[in-house]
């Protein structure tokens, strides 16, 4: 019996609301581990919205790449690990971008004031194409 999930099962399940957690390599040192809001849809890109100059954007910068791990915590256990290149980091999300994350854990009005009181000259929108997946789904 595999616990392996399908194409779509992994897809959809990165899709669904979960904080991730963020893994990026660093030079003589432990992998950096974070947890961190991203914006995943199926097929596309994984976005995350971080502040420029921290230790996630030195590492991710150096790195070119990282992982995300996705996972519920309730019984039946789930999870789904995604790995890959930066593909653009170029800027600040657009208002809409930062809303699109924001809104998967906040709630409306919430997450208009962390956007509109969060989002500036130092936020960078990160996207990373997916190349390798992990998956475990303890239903099967």
């Amino acid at each position: 019996m595999s616990f392996v999930m399908t194409v779509a099962e992994r897809e959809a399940f990165l899709a669904g609301v979960h904080i991730g957690v963020l893994a990026v390599e660093r030079d003589g040192r432990a992998p950096l581990a974070v947890p961190i809001w991203y914006d995943y849809e199926p097929g596309g890109d994984l976005l995350i919205w971080i502040v420029r100059e921290t230790a996630k954007d030195k590492a991710i910068s150096a790195a070119g790449r990282f992982s995300l791990v996705a996972q519920s915590e309730v019984v039946p256990y789930q999870y789904v690990s995604v790995e890959g290149p930066v593909v653009d980091a170029g800027g600040p999300p657009t208002r809409d971008q930062a809303l699109r994350i924001t809104r998967r854990y906040l709630p409306e009005d919430d997450a208009v004031a962390y956007v509109d009181g969060s989002l500036g000259d130092r936020s960078l929108l990160i996207c990373m194409r997916p190349e390798k997946w992990l998956s475990n789904d303890q239903s099967k």
